[in-house]
């Protein structure tokens, strides 16, 4: 995980997406955060010896990161009117497409069965 992540950090940095100091001050915080996190965590397990603990954490973090995608994905989709764009490319090239053609539309059973 750190390997993937922090080549994708990179790679934003790289291409100018992401400030290199954001990036580097994220990394300060997040690094910091988990090895204070870490240090009491096993303190808990070591006291209690309840390791099932770890487990729990890990569900209860999967569950709201697929709560906060949900919410993210149909927040976005409201905001241009249920319009689904598919996927973009990395560098996307602007068009003077304005509206959202029909075949696009998130409205009924014939984007997912076409006939």
């Amino acid at each position: 995980i750190l390997l993937t992540s922090s080549s994708v950090a990179v790679m934003f940095v790289m291409s100018g997406l992401v400030p290199w100091e954001y990036a580097l001050y994220f990394f300060c915080v997040c690094l910091s955060g988990a090895y204070i996190g870490k240090t009491r965590i096993d303190s808990y397990v070591k006291k209690t010896g309840m390791s099932s603990i770890l487990v729990g954490i890990l569900a209860t973090i999967i569950a709201f990161a697929t709560v906060g995608c949900v919410v993210i994905l149909f927040t976005n989709l409201a905001k241009v009117d249920w319009c689904l764009d598919g996927f973009k490319a990395f560098c996307t090239v602007k068009t003077e497409e304005d509206e959202c053609p029909a075949s696009r539309l998130l409205l009924g059973a014939e984007v997912f069965f076409p006939s």
